[in-house]
């Protein structure tokens, strides 16, 4: 079979400096994986599923609407639901797949969808199979947005992340809600990057502020802090019903087995108690964040914290420095970050210790 086609767009990546390729880990500092708490670092998931018999069941058998619903599935949602003050939930295989069918079935032809112009590729993803029309506005800019609110026609839905995935910073929840309610729409946040992290217990931007009444949908994934693998999207009992019947990212796919809603079962055990994590996290970003470094950085008080190092070239030529110091820290290259950001994406960690984060530092304050 001749494939010589692909070659054209993988030379035009490979002469932006831009072509992608897979690395295994090689026992560097890590300074770049969302184990923001350290549970996968750790194995802490194991420990507790240690003499539990069902969670090595590796397969489901089918779609949740044929032969892939079990009790445990079920039980797991009434808890999620719980724990995060919803009134339902139902489980996704993936954030993707939770942010793609949610955001593809609810807004329908008519409707119109306002999201933040940073949103991540899974909820544009999910926008763009919809069949609502779709607008973006600036970085956190309320007024920008409220301007589109103006205008907005049908049912109108806002999208946006608590904490965005490539800058670190959180959204204006409080002033986002009272612009949705001025102008009824309803607000839908990714709380990928909160959940674990922000809150007393981990249990995400929205809950912190006492907002989830106010929001039509939130969507908590479990790759990240949660440490394991699947997401949930949290909303009304007649929402669920709604996704069961109409997202194709749930029916068409066979279900998550025993074996990962238990481990999703033994997380939430366990980060609402990792408040020690979490003060020595907060410690780690606070030293980074007052750090004078050669570059600028981006203000965040999460654990990503973002050096901007513009061009391809030059950010990955940092990035190979630090990764000579053993230190685990990776490039974001143009088109995955707009012309001219291109970034070091440092994430901080519980398990990271303060000399660590000198070391980092130390490096980062010659050019």
């Amino acid at each position: 079979m001749n494939d010589d086609f692909l070659h054209k767009k993988l030379d035009e990546r490979k002469a932006a400096q831009a072509f992608r390729t897979l690395r295994l880990p090689d026992g560097k500092t890590d300074l770049c994986s969302n184990d923001y708490l350290g549970i996968i670092h750790h194995g802490l998931i194991e420990k507790q599923l240690v003499h539990d018999a069902s969670s090595r069941h590796h397969g489901s058998g089918g779609s949740r609407l044929l032969a892939g619903n079990y009790e445990r599935v079920e039980q797991a949602e009434k808890q999620l639901a719980i724990f995060h003050g919803a009134p339902a939930a139902l489980l996704f295989n993936s954030g993707y797949d939770a942010n793609l069918g949610l955001l593809s079935c609810v807004p329908q032809r008519g409707d119109t969808i306002i999201y933040d112009s940073l949103s991540h590729a899974s909820l544009r993803d999910g926008i763009r199979l919809s069949f609502a029309q779709s607008f973006p506005f600036p970085h956190n800019d309320l007024e920008a947005l409220e301007k589109r609110l103006q205008t907005a026609t049908g049912t109108v839905f806002v999208v946006t992340e608590s904490v965005f995935s490539m800058d670190g910073d959180e959204a204006p929840l409080e002033k986002m809600v009272r612009l949705c309610q001025q102008y009824q729409t309803h607000l839908i946040v990714d709380e990928a990057h909160a959940t674990g992290v922000i809150g007393e217990q981990g249990e995400g931007l929205v809950q912190q502020l006492g907002l989830q009444p106010s929001c039509f949908a939130r969507i908590h994934t479990f790759g990240k802090a949660v440490g394991c693998h699947g997401a949930v999207v949290l909303g009304s009992a007649l929402l669920r019903d709604y996704l069961i019947n109409f997202s194709r990212a749930f029916i068409y796919t066979t279900a998550l087995p025993e074996s990962s809603v238990a481990a999703i079962q033994a997380a939430y055990r366990l980060f609402p108690g990792m408040q020690t994590e979490r003060a020595h996290l907060r410690q780690l970003v606070q030293y980074f964040q007052q750090a004078s470094l050669a570059y600028p950085k981006l203000v965040s008080a999460t654990p990503i914290q973002v050096v901007i190092v513009p061009g391809n070239d030059q950010v990955k030529a940092v990035a190979s420095r630090l990764q000579s110091a053993r230190l685990d820290v990776r490039p974001i290259l143009y088109p995955t970050v707009p012309r001219g950001s291109e970034r070091l994406r440092i994430v901080l960690h519980a398990f990271n210790t303060m000399e660590e984060v000198q070391k980092l530092v130390q490096l980062l304050t010659s050019p």
